[in-house]
């Protein structure tokens, strides 16, 4: 036994591990993925947004500076052309923003006439732009790498034009993305650290809210393997007000009312026993007696201490077999329309007689008029068999008990009073629950009044019982007509 409970005890401990990883593992991916996911597309939406920027803004200064030269160039072009070629290369020799802006005079033929970088005239750069503004007429734009340096440049060309409108060449305005995507990168990694640094935060601040979740859970879970175990009443320590608190007060009172569960258990099983070895004991003994003795008035004596103890026994049986049949579901009625005054009078009938030999009077009274009702008249019998006979064992010393049965228009009332001691407060609450004994010292196993309360609610009525003004206890079985 010992080794089957610590294979179990290491069952449940490689559950419980299993059971706060699987809290956790969901938890980070459920809360902390998703924020990542969130923070990932913030990253590369910013970066996306200010990356347009910066590269729109160096296409919108490339654009005016090419247009505006091309419209101050093309005044030139309407007087001569040896005009205009001066003018442009004056203008490439005095152009004051060599180094963030080239600016070339390309012609018909894609060549380079005039440069502001000079050295590189008759060189023929290659790029879309030049050709698209020379095809169209119209303002036309390239990123991409020199065929020369191979650094990434952004380019945009504008038609020179002659005359009525005869394009004879480009100016291009050229600058480098060196800076532009130095900085583009700079802003991203910036983004990226942001939301990694963020990430941290919702990862530490998860992992800290998981372990105000997941201790108080391990916590409960290790003491509900306890009392999976048998450590009935054990208790979880006072946490926060909140459902996880709920919880635990939850378990708490599982704990205890398994711990009261089997403490009634084991006082009924005490007393069953008992129950069983005083008539077993008295039979055996008589047995014995009726075996050696030849004395007719001795036979006839055990006989019918035999028989007596033999009746006794067989109760039992049925009652434990009608708590087995409670218990199981299987406690089964036969609903009918029947006579519950007649039931009830031979109860009293039969029982009054074994009363009077103990010395307790038992008084019967009942209403003229008792109308007929829907039930079960073997287990009414049964239910007003169970109440006398336990008003006999714990008040029987008052030497009195009052039976009567009564209709108020809508429910028969049957009510059996006994004078004795009464029934202490602490116990009335407990009373109609299976096993449960109170303080009482008389004999009995715990399941009569649970019985007769469960067969009494299968009618539809309502078993009360409750301390009688005067003295004593009184029990009051109220049942309907019908069932509804």
């Amino acid at each position: 036994m010992g080794k089957i409970r610590t294979w179990f005890a290491r069952k449940n401990e490689g559950g419980h591990r299993k059971f706060v990883g699987g809290i956790k593992r969901r938890w980070l991916i459920n809360s902390v993925g998703i924020s990542a996911l969130v923070l990932l597309l913030a990253a590369i939406l910013v970066s996306v947004i200010v990356s347009n920027y910066y590269y729109n803004s160096v296409h919108t200064t490339l654009a005016q500076l090419a247009q505006s030269t091309s419209r101050y160039f093309n005044r030139f072009l309407s007087s001569s052309y040896s005009e205009f070629y001066s003018s442009a290369k004056t203008y490439a020799e005095e152009y004051a923003e060599k180094n963030l802006v080239e600016i070339q005079f390309i012609n018909l033929n894609g060549r380079v006439n005039i440069s502001t970088a000079g050295m590189i005239s008759g060189v023929t750069p290659g790029t879309s732009d030049i050709s698209d503004a020379l095809s169209t007429g119209k303002t036309a734009d390239y990123v991409g790498r020199d065929r020369l340096t191979g650094e990434r440049i952004m380019a945009v060309s504008c038609p020179l034009v002659y005359g009525q409108g005869r394009t004879i060449g480009v100016v291009r305005c050229i600058t480098s993305l060196r800076i532009v995507d130095a900085k583009v990168l700079s802003v991203t990694l910036v983004c990226f650290a942001a939301a990694a640094g963020i990430m941290c935060l919702v990862i530490f601040s998860n992992l800290f809210f998981i372990r105000s979740i997941v201790k108080p859970v391990a916590e409960i879970t290790a003491i509900a393997s306890k009392i999976s175990q048998g450590s009935y009443g054990a208790q979880i320590e006072k946490g926060f007000d909140d459902e996880i608190g709920e919880l635990r007060d939850t378990i708490n009172n599982m704990s205890l009312e398994l711990s009261n569960a089997e403490r009634m258990k084991n006082e009924f099983i005490s007393s069953v026993s008992h129950e069983l070895r005083t008539p077993l004991t008295a039979i055996s003994g008589w047995g014995e007696t009726i075996l050696y003795t030849e004395d007719p008035e001795e036979i006839k004596r055990g006989v019918a201490v035999m028989l007596r103890e033999t009746r006794r026994l067989s109760s039992l049986v049925e009652e434990l077999l009608e708590f087995t049949a409670l218990e199981g579901g299987r406690l089964k009625m036969h609903m009918e329309p029947m006579d519950p005054a007649a039931e009830l009078e031979d109860v009293v009938y039969l029982y009054a007689d074994t009363l009077s030999k103990r010395g307790i009077k038992l008084a019967y009274s009942s209403d003229d008029e008792i109308p007929i009702i829907t039930g079960d008249a073997e287990r009414l019998r049964q239910v007003f068999y169970n109440i006398i006979d336990n008003a006999a064992k714990h008040g029987g010393d008052g030497g009195r008990i009052d039976v009567a049965i009564r209709f108020d228009g809508e429910f028969v009332l049957v009510s059996v009073r006994d004078y004795g001691a009464g029934i202490p407060e602490e116990d009335l609450p407990h009373v109609k629950k299976k096993f449960y004994r109170g303080s009482s010292q008389e004999r009995g196993n715990g399941i009569g009044l649970a019985v007769a309360s469960e067969i009494v609610d299968r009618h539809g009525g309502e078993l009360i019982i409750e301390n009688a003004e005067g003295g004593g206890a009184v029990v009051t079985i109220k049942l309907p007509l019908t069932l509804g």
